[in-house]
This record gives structure tokens, C-alpha cells and sequence, in this order.
């Protein structure tokens, strides 16, 4: 095959995907093992600005940081690009916000087996967003790649579909076998949210269940905001380092969230909150019923411990853990 016979996707970059560039920024970042606590707003406020690409870590509705997503909104982030890798009750919150107007979309809208979001599903199809589409694999693997330092990843994914059509990905021969791959851009995020299990002051971070690509989200964005469910010592750290999945030279602010996932779920400490999702779907097919609950729930709110009291506060929770627990059993 020709070079000349090479398709390219047809849509938008939105990140460069340069790995030099990338280095550069990071060369300067320090790696000084420093405390690192912050709070809320302040890791928000500080290291989030208008225009920038970010990404979420977890899986669908597990380990999510409600907390950071609910103060992006609250703070009124706007124009802001988005990795829509696995994204469920994250995309509803910050669609909750009109926070973004470019969006690469791997899986977004849908909450799983809970159903579509309507007023996410409005906002995409109000013709405001700039997409450009991939497959989970092909999100993981951008990751991976900047994870790397490089510019782009080989695979096989996309190959000869309509997803290929509407990406970012070129077709590209190798050099050794001539066989047919997609290069799939470097995605160096400019900021990342991500909830651990346990972390350090320094941002030694711990995760129990599925890690997804949150390994490489930490390493391939330029600031990362680290919420977990509790502080640990450093020295418990130390005394398992094998258990580090998150290094602190990865981490720009470490802020204890206890619940940070509700409503979503946490392996290993509480289940999702199946009738508050349930709650946002429905208030969402009214528009101004829903334009009520984001008030109540996100605006009106003045912390995540004001959001987690209006939902039913300690009392709920222990019931959560209760149920995670139960599960685990069986």
C-alpha cells in the first residue's frame, strides 16, 4: 500500500499532541516530596482556568470526584474541552454547568444501565459543542501515549469504521511489516480531577476495584487534583510502597473528601445512590424543574458536605456503606 492511499479522521485535534511540548512543561513542574493540602475551591479556583481541557478519572459512576466536578460548576468554568472516556454522572454535573464547548467522545450521555441523560443528550445536539469521536481503547491509548512522552500510539482500533471517519486519528504503515494501524494522538490533559481510596499529604495516592487509566491520566496531565476518602500517614505509605498507584511528583493538591464519589460509587466503601441518579434522569425532562435541582443541589450549596446533608447526610451514607459491604460478602 501507497502512503498516498492513507486516511486521515476528519475532525478536530484539540490538544496538541507534541510530546516535546509536553516535557517542557513538565521539566519545570516541581518534584519536591511538599505537603500539598488544599481544599475545594482553592484547587478549583487555582488551578483550573477558563479554555482549559480537562479530563475525570474513575469508571462510569465508580470513584468519581463529585466534589471537584460540583465546584467547576459552582464557579462558573466555561469553555473548557473534555475526554469523554468513561463519563457518566461527571458529564450530567458539568453539562449541569454549559462548562464545555469541545468534546472528545468515546462514552458520554448515557449513565449505563440507568439510562440517558435528557439535558445531556439536549446540550449535545444543540449544535454548541465541537466533537470528535473515538473508541474507550482509543481515549485509554492517547492517555498512554502521553503517559509516554509521545506523540502518538499505534493500534488497531477504529480501523475501517465510521468512528475512524469522525476522529482525530490518521492511518499510518509500519515500518517493519507495512501492516495498516491508526495513529492515535498523545492527549496531554490540561487538568485532572481523581478520587483515591487513601492518600498522603504529599499525593501518594492508593485505589482499591478498578483503576481504568487513572495511572496514566495522572502522568499525562499537567496539573492534577487529587480528592480521597481519607489522609493517611506517610509512613503507611512507606511501609507499602507497592501499593502507590498515584506517585505525589504526579499530584498538585491532595483534598480529603469523605464520600467524595456519592453519588456514585466506591469499591470497597459504599454503593451508589441508585434513587438520587434515578432522581436527576427524571427532573431532567423538565427543564424548569431541572433548572430548580441544579440550583438546590450544586448552587445553593456552599460545600460537599452541604450536598451530601441535603441527600440524606451521614445517615444515608451508612446506609450506602452498608449496602457496598453486603455486596462484597456474597
Amino acid at each position: 500500500m501507497s502512503t498516498k492511499d492513507l486516511k486521515s479522521g476528519q475532525n478536530e485535534l484539540f490538544v496538541s499532541p507534541d510530546g516535546d511540548e509536553a516535557r517542557a512543561f513538565f521539566r519545570e513542574k516541581s518534584r519536591a516530596p511538599e505537603p500539598k493540602l488544599s481544599s475545594v475551591g482553592e484547587a478549583v479556583r487555582t488551578l483550573l482556568d477558563d479554555g482549559d481541557y480537562i479530563a475525570i478519572g474513575g469508571f462510569g459512576a465508580n470513584r468519581i470526584p463529585t466534589a471537584i466536578v460540583h465546584e467547576i460548576v459552582r464557579q462558573g468554568k466555561k469553555n473548557l474541552g473534555f475526554a469523554g472516556h468513561t463519563s457518566t454522572h461527571d458529564f450530567q454535573i458539568l453539562v449541569a454547568g454549559e462548562c464545555f464547548d469541545r468534546c472528545d467522545i468515546a462514552y458520554i450521555i448515557g449513565l449505563e444501565a440507568r439510562g440517558l441523560s435528557p439535558a445531556a443528550r439536549r446540550y449535545m445536539q444543540s449544535g454548541r459543542i465541537r466533537v470528535t469521536e473515538w473508541t474507550n481503547a482509543a481515549l485509554a491509548w492517547r492517555l498512554k501515549a502521553a503517559a509516554m512522552g509521545l506523540s502518538f500510539i499505534p493500534a488497531r482500533t477504529m480501523l475501517g469504521t465510521d468512528t475512524f471517519v469522525y476522529s482525530a486519528a490518521k492511518e499510518i504503515l509500519c515500518p517493519f511489516t507495512g501492516q495498516k494501524y491508526a495513529a492515535l494522538p498523545a492527549l496531554f490533559p490540561d487538568f485532572a480531577a481523581i478520587h483515591v481510596h487513601e492518600a498522603d499529604v504529599y499525593g501518594n495516592c492508593r485505589v482499591q476495584g478498578v483503576t481504568i487509566s487513572d495511572q496514566d491520566l495522572a502522568r499525562a496531565s499537567k496539573k492534577v487534583v487529587i480528592t480521597t476518602e481519607r489522609i493517611v500517614p506517610a509512613d503507611s505509605i512507606r511501609a507499602r510502597p507497592k501499593e502507590t498507584f498515584i506517585p505525589f511528583w504526579c499530584v498538585d493538591a491532595v483534598i480529603e473528601v469523605p464520600y467524595g464519589s456519592y453519588p456514585g460509587n466506591m469499591p470497597y466503601e459504599y454503593f451508589s445512590d441508585e434513587e438520587h441518579l434515578r432522581r436527576w434522569l427524571e427532573v431532567e425532562k423538565n427543564p424548569e424543574e431541572y433548572e430548580r435541582f441544579i440550583k438546590e443541589q450544586i448552587f445553593d450549596t456552599e460545600s460537599f458536605n452541604d450536598y451530601l446533608n441535603l441527600n440524606g447526610g451521614i445517615e444515608n451514607m451508612s446506609r450506602l456503606r452498608a449496602k457496598e459491604l453486603m455486596i462484597d460478602k456474597v
